[in-house]
């Protein structure tokens, strides 16, 4: 069975339930930063949400 990248928007926004969840993990990390600064305005590296947000599932 692959293995899945997940990055819960849910980590960093208490108000917000989005997951992002993709076999392949620079998708995983493009739409979460996508995500980040459209609908929360902020914006973080791949090495941040690489560190404090990203888990393998």
């Amino acid at each position: 069975m692959a293995k899945a990248h997940k990055l819960d928007c849910e980590s960093v926004s208490d108000t917000c339930r989005f997951i992002i969840q993709s076999e392949n993990e620079e998708e995983a990390v493009e739409l979460a930063q996508k995500h980040m600064e459209e609908v929360h305005g902020q914006e973080f590296s791949d090495e941040e949400l690489h560190e404090d947000h990203l888990q393998v599932v």
